[in-house]
């Protein structure tokens, strides 16, 4: 067996479809109403134990979905977590293997403080100008 057929064979069409449901964050329910009158929940439901989807019901669902038609037939759900690992491993360790990370050179809420700090003396220049102003206005009377 050639391995275009062996991928084949592991890409689940209704999985995807079900996928692409949920990231979207659509029930079959709502699904079922973008995809026209004929269509219900549970049939929805079957679609989406379907390993193989025929083109034109795959077509209607990836424009229900506002998704290209080749994302439900090729997505291979262990293609993207090997990539995703290989994404995640390469950004946080180095050729040897060791763990790196970013550390904050600050402590958050020793800056929270300071700009507290700044504003309230802000507000008590503030405070002390509109006083002066007060001073000078009785002064004129």
């Amino acid at each position: 067996m050639d391995t275009t057929t062996e991928k084949t064979n592991r890409i689940h069409h209704g999985r995807n479809v079900k996928r692409f449901r949920e990231m979207l964050g659509l029930k079959q329910e709502a699904l079922a109403l973008e995809l026209g009158e004929e269509w219900n929940q549970k049939r929805v439901s079957l679609l989406e134990a379907k390993e193989t989807i025929e083109s034109e019901i795959l077509s209607l669902v990836a424009k229900a979905l506002k998704v290209p038609e080749e994302a439900i037939k090729n997505f291979d759900e262990q293609a993207a977590v090997t990539y995703f690992n290989t994404f995640n491993d390469n950004s946080f360790s180095n050729s040897n293997g060791t763990f790196h990370a970013n550390y904050c050179t600050f402590n958050p809420i020793d800056k929270l403080v300071e700009v507290y700090e700044e504003n309230k003396k802000l507000y008590e220049q503030l405070l002390a100008s509109e006083r002066e102003k007060i001073e000078l206005l009785r002064e004129k009377k």
